[in-house]
C-alpha cells in the first residue's frame, strides 16, 4: 500500500489530523480517485499494520475534552463580585455586633447563590460533553479486503466506509459511491430537507450545504447507500471545529451584572464615606471616644446595607423563571431573566422556529387550473380550493379527474407513511417530501392501502442526485402497466412529450412550465414535477433506458414550503411594536429565505455567507445591520453576526437548534435553544429553552423579561430608600450630637422583616400597562436613572423626618426614651409600607385606584409586618430584647395620616415626572 501522500490537503496543527482543506484545494472540490491517491487510500481498504501506523499517528477519532477549572477553583470564582463583596461586609459587620442569626443569613444567602453559580456554569460546559456524543460508536469500514465493523474511534485516514439507511456518519467522508443517498444535515447547515449526495466534485468555495460529494460526522443517513473515504477524524472534522470554535467563546455580561456591579461600587464607596465622616465628626466635634464612634459607624453601615436585596433579587427572577415555565420558556441560566427584557434584536433560524419544520404542499398546477391546499403539518386533514375568475372556491378533488390522478401519481411514487400516535397526532415515517405528497393525496380522499392495493408496485428506481427523479412501476389488475415519476422540473420535462390536458392530452409546453416553475420558486417553494404514461404489463423491471425512450405525460407541478407558524408572524408583528429588530439567519437559499423573510414582514435586505466572507470588518459590521435575512451561513457567520450586533449596543437574543448554532448560542445575549427537535449541544449551552419550539415563547418571554426588570427596578427603589433613611437618622444624630432615635439592634430588626415581607412583595407584581409598547432599554442604562433617583431621594428625606420628627416631638412632650424610640422605628415602617403601594406603578401610569388596590402578595406583606410591629411594641419578650414600649392609638393615628401624606406627595412627584404613553 503506498504511504500517505505528502501532496493533498495538509496536517492541521494543532491536532495533527487532516483536515477539509489544503492550499491546493479542499476535499469536496477534487474528484474521489484524486482524494483516494493522496490519502493512500487502496479500492480494497487499509491493511491492519497501515491502520494501526495511522491511529498511533493522527490518534483515535474522538473529539479532544477541554481543559476545565478544578471545581474548587470554579467554586471560588462565584465569590468575585463586588455585590457579593459587600455582603460579606454587611454579614462581617452583623458578627462584629454579635448578631449570630442575621449573619447566619447574610452568610447563607451567599453561599447559596455561589452554588446556584457553580451548578449553572457546570450545566453549560456539559455543551462540549453532548458534542462529543455525536461520533457514531461504530462504523462498517473495508480493512484488509473485507467489511468489517469496528469501533468509530479506530478510523483514520484514508479509511473506506460503507453508510446505508439509519447509520450515522462517523467521520468527515469524500463519497465515492453512491446511490440514492440522502443525508440529514440539519444539526450543521440548519437546512430541514434531506441532503442528496453524489459522487461528483462541486466549487471549492460551495457552502456546506452544497457540499455533496461529501458527508460530514454526526449527521444521519436516511435513505439509500453509499461508501466514503475518510479525510478528517477526531477534533479535524467539522463537528469537532465548531466544538473548539464553542470552547473558544465567552459569554457576555448581562445588563443586570454590569448595572450591579456599578451600583455595588457606588454603593461601597458611599457607605464608607458615610462611615469615616460619622467617626472624624464625632471624635473631632464632640471629643467623642473613638470606640465609640466605630461601633456608631458600624450601626450606621448595617443600616445603610440592603443586606436582603440580593435574595430578593434573586425571588424575583425566580418568580419570572416560574411565569416564563408556563408559557414554554425553560430559563436555565438566572440572570438571563431580566436581560430578556433589554433584548433589541432576535436573531432567529428559519427551520422549526419561524416554520414548523413540516413540509406542506401548498400549491398544484396542472394544465387545466391552479389549486391551494390548507391543513397544517403531514395532518392528511384541510381543503383544496381552485383558482376561478381571480378567487379561490372550494372544490370536490373527486370532480376533479387531473387534479385526483396527480394526487395519485404523488402516493403511487412515494415511501413514506404517515400514521397516529398514541395522543392522536399524526407522524411521518420515511421522507419529509414523501410525507408531504401523502397528506396531499389523502386530502383528496385516496386511501394509501386501497390505492396500494388497486395498482401493486413491481419495481422502482429510487431517487439519486444525479438524476433528480423517483420512478416507480404499477400494473392495475386489468392488463396495464402504469410509469409514475417525480422529482425536478427541469429533469421530468426532459422526460415528457406531452401534457394532460382536460380529458386527453398535448405536446408539453415547456416555456410555460418553465415560467410556472421560476413563479412557484420565486415564491420559496420548493417545486416538484409529476408525470406517468401506460405501459405493457409485460414490463416487469425499471431501468433509467425505459425512461428515456418513452415519453411521458406531464400531470403537473407541486410546490412544498415549510409553513409559516401562524403564532410567529403574529408574534414577529408584536416584536416590531416594541421596537425589537427581528434577523433570520438560516443555512437556506437566498431565494427560499428571501420568500419566508416577506411573509413575516421582514424588511428588504438578503446577503448570503459567500458574500459576507468577502467583507472586512466594517463592511461586516454594517451588512449586520441593513440586512434582515442571512442565507447560506456557516457557525463561523453566526457567530461574527452576533458579535457585531454586540458591539453596536444591542441586547441580542439568539435562536438555535443544531451542533452549528452551539457557538452562538453561547456567545448572544440570550441564546435560545429548541425543546423538542434541538440537539443536546444547543441545549446546554442555551440560556433559554422553548418547550415548544416556537418563536412566540420568545415574546412572551420578552414581556416577562421587561416585567421582571420592572420588578426588579422596584424592590431597589423600594429598599435603597428605606436602608438610607435608617442611615441617615443615625448620621443626623451624630451630626446634631444628639441621642440616636434608633439604635442598631432596631435597625436590624427593621431590616430584617422588611426584606421577608414588604421587600418580596414587589417580586409577585403583574406586568405594567403598555410593556410590550415601550422601546427597549438601552444596554448601557443604569438600572436607576436620574428620575427614579430623585424620587428616592424625596422618599428618603419624607421617611428621615417622620421618623427623626417623631422621636423628637414625643422627647418634648416628655415621653421616655423607649417609647420615643418605637414610636420613631414605626413611624419609618409605616412611610416605608405607604410607599410600598405607591413603588407598585413604576412608571405612573396606572392610576390611583390601582395603586391603592394593590395586590393579594402586597396586601399579605403589610398584613405580616402589621402583625410583626405590633408583636415588636407590645410583646414583652421583644421589648426585653429591642428595648421597645408600647404606644397609644393616638401615637399610630398621626404616623398613619403622616404615611398617607407621604404617599400623596409621590403620587404627585409621580405624574409631573412620569415619561410620554407611547401612542
Amino acid at each position: 500500500m503506498p504511504p500517505l501522500a505528502d501532496t493533498g490537503p495538509g496536517v492541521s496543527a494543532p491536532y495533527d489530523t487532516p483536515v477539509a482543506k489544503s492550499a491546493e484545494a479542499p476535499w469536496h472540490a477534487l474528484d474521489a480517485a484524486e482524494v483516494a491517491t493522496r490519502l493512500g487510500s487502496p479500492a480494497d481498504g487499509l491493511d491492519s499494520a497501515a491502520a494501526a501506523a495511522r491511529l498511533a499517528r493522527f490518534g483515535p477519532n474522538r473529539l479532544t475534552p477541554p481543559k476545565r477549572r478544578p471545581a474548587w477553583m470554579r467554586f471560588v470564582a462565584q465569590f468575585h463580585n463586588l455585590l457579593i463583596y459587600v455582603l460579606l461586609a454587611s454579614g462581617t459587620v452583623a458578627l462584629l455586633l454579635r448578631h449570630w442569626t442575621d449573619a447566619g443569613v447574610i452568610f447563607g444567602v451567599v453561599l447559596v447563590n455561589a452554588l446556584i453559580g457553580y451548578i449553572q456554569e457546570d450545566k453549560a460546559e456539559q455543551a462540549l460533553e453532548a458534542i462529543r456524543t455525536l461520533l457514531s460508536p461504530q462504523a462498517v469500514v473495508l480493512r484488509d479486503g473485507h467489511a468489517v465493523t469496528l469501533a468509530a474511534e479506530t478510523l483514520v485516514p484514508g479509511d473506506r466506509v460503507f453508510l446505508v439507511s439509519g447509520d450515522r456518519v462517523s467521520a468527515d467522508l469524500r463519497l465515492d459511491r453512491t446511490k440514492g443517498l440522502l443525508v440529514q444535515e440539519a444539526a450543521l447547515t440548519g437546512e430541514s430537507v434531506p441532503t442528496a449526495k453524489s459522487a461528483a466534485p462541486v466549487a471549492a468555495d460551495a457552502a456546506l450545504g452544497d457540499r455533496g460529494g461529501m458527508a460530514y460526522a454526526g449527521t444521519m443517513v436516511v435513505q439509500g447507500q453509499g461508501t466514503g473515504i475518510v479525510v478528517a477524524t477526531g477534533d479535524a472534522t467539522e463537528v469537532g471545529r465548531i466544538g473548539h470554535l464553542l470552547a473558544s467563546v465567552t459569554t457576555v455580561a448581562t445588563p443586570l451584572l454590569v448595572s450591579m456591579a456599578r451600583f455595588g461600587r457606588w454603593l461601597t464607596g458611599g457607605i464608607l464615606l458615610l462611615a469615616a465622616v460619622t467617626v472624624l465628626f464625632g471624635m473631632l466635634v464632640y471629643g467623642e471616644p473613638w470606640q465609640d464612634m466605630v461601633l456608631t459607624a458600624v450601626g450606621l453601615a448595617v443600616a445603610a446595607i440592603p443586606e436582603g436585596l440580593p435574595a430578593v433579587m434573586t425571588i424575583t427572577m425566580a418568580v419570572g423563571v416560574t411565569r416564563m415555565a408556563r408559557r414554554n420558556a425553560i430559563i436555565r441560566h438566572l440572570p438571563a431573566v431580566e436581560m430578556l427584557g433589554s433584548v433589541r434584536t432576535i436573531c432567529t433560524d428559519k427551520t422549526g422556529t419561524l416554520t414548523r419544520n413540516e413540509l406542506l404542499v401548498t400549491s398544484i398546477v396542472t394544465a387545466d387550473a391552479s389549486y391551494r391546499a390548507g391543513g397544517s403539518g403531514y395532518a392528511p386533514e384541510g381543503e383544496i380550493g381552485r383558482s376561478l375568475d381571480g378567487d379561490w372556491r372550494l372544490v370536490d378533488p373527486a370532480g376533479e379527474p387531473l387534479l385526483l390522478d396527480l394526487a395519485r401519481a404523488a402516493l403511487l411514487c412515494n415511501d413514506a407513511a404517515l400514521y397516529r400516535d398514541p395522543g392522536g397526532a399524526w407522524q411521518l415515517a420515511g421522507d419529509p417530501t414523501d410525507g408531504a405528497l401523502l397528506a396531499l393525496a389523502m386530502k383528496a380522499g385516496l386511501d394509501p392501502a386501497g390505492e396500494a392495493t388497486r395498482f401493486p408496485r413491481r419495481d422502482a428506481l429510487p431517487f439519486e442526485s444525479e438524476r433528480q427523479y423517483m420512478a416507480t412501476l404499477h400494473h392495475d389488475h386489468a392488463g396495464h402497466g402504469i410509469l409514475v415519476v417525480k422529482g425536478a422540473p427541469e429533469r421530468v420535462l426532459a422526460l415528457c412529450e406531452r401534457e394532460r390536458r382536460g380529458a386527453g392530452t398535448a405536446p408539453v409546453d415547456r416555456l410555460h412550465w418553465s415560467a410556472v416553475t421560476a413563479e412557484l420558486a420565486g415564491q420559496g417553494q420548493r417545486v416538484l414535477a409529476l408525470a406517468m404514461r401506460r405501459t405493457s404489463v409485460e414490463l416487469s423491471e425499471l431501468n433509467v433506458e425505459d425512461l428515456g425512450e418513452a415519453g411521458l405525460e406531464l400531470l403537473g407541478l407541486c410546490g412544498l414550503i415549510d409553513p409559516p407558524r401562524e403564532e410567529a408572524l403574529v408574534a414577529v408583528a408584536a416584536c416590531r411594536q416594541a421596537g425589537i429588530t427581528v434577523k433570520m439567519i438560516t443555512g437556506d437559499h437566498a431565494a427560499t429565505a428571501a420568500a419566508i423573510g416577506r411573509r413575516f414582514g421582514l424588511p428588504d435586505g438578503v446577503i448570503g455567507g459567500p458574500e459576507l466572507d468577502r467583507l472586512d470588518k466594517a463592511g461586516f459590521a454594517a451588512a449586520a445591520q441593513a440586512n434582515s435575512v442571512f442565507a447560506r451561513t456557516t457557525p463561523e457567520h453566526k457567530l461574527r453576526l452576533i458579535a457585531a450586533l454586540q458591539a453596536a449596543g444591542d441586547t441580542v437574543a439568539m435562536t438555535g437548534d443544531g451542533v452549528n448554532d452551539a457557538p452562538a448560542l453561547k456567545r448572544a445575549d440570550i441564546g435560545v435553544a429548541m425543546g423538542r427537535n434541538g440537539t443536546e449541544a444547543a441545549k446546554e449551552v442555551a440560556a433559554m429553552v422553548l418547550a415548544d419550539d416556537n418563536f412566540a415563547s420568545i415574546v412572551h418571554a420578552v414581556e416577562e423579561g421587561r416585567t421582571v426588570y420592572d420588578n426588579l427596578r422596584k424592590t431597589i427603589l423600594f429598599m435603597l430608600p428605606t436602608n438610607g433613611a435608617q442611615a441617615v437618622v443615625i448620621l443626623l444624630a451624630v451630626l446634631s450630637g444628639s441621642i440616636l432615635p434608633i439604635t442598631p439592634v432596631q435597625i436590624l430588626w427593621v431590616n430584617m422583616v422588611t426584606a421577608v415581607t414588604l421587600g418580596l412583595a414587589l417580586a409577585f407584581e403583574a406586568p405594567e400597562p403598555g410593556v410590550m409598547a415601550r422601546p427597549p432599554r438601552p444596554r448601557d442604562e443604569p438600572i436607576l436613572t436620574g428620575r427614579l433617583v430623585r424620587r428616592m431621594a424625596v422618599v428618603l428625606a419624607l421617611l428621615v423626618a417622620s421618623s427623626f420628627g417623631f422621636f423628637h416631638f414625643h422627647r418634648l412632650q416628655g415621653d421616655g426614651i423607649e417609647e420615643a424610640r418605637t414610636i420613631a422605628v414605626n413611624a419609618l415602617v409605616v412611610g416605608e409600607i405607604f410607599f410600598l403601594l405607591s413603588a407598585r406603578d413604576l412608571h405612573g401610569r396606572a392610576g390611583l385606584p390601582s395603586a391603592l388596590a394593590g395586590s393579594r402578595p402586597v396586601w399579605l406583606s403589610i398584613a405580616v409586618m402589621t402583625l410583626l410591629q405590633l408583636a415588636f411594641t407590645y410583646a414583652p419578650p421583644l421589648q426585653s430584647l429591642f428595648g421597645t414600649a408600647a404606644v397609644g392609638v393616638t401615637a399610630w393615628a398621626g404616623m398613619a395620616a403622616v404615611g398617607a401624606a407621604l404617599f400623596v406627595l409621590m403620587e404627585i412627584e409621580k405624574r409631573l415626572t412620569a415619561a410620554p404613553t407611547p401612542p
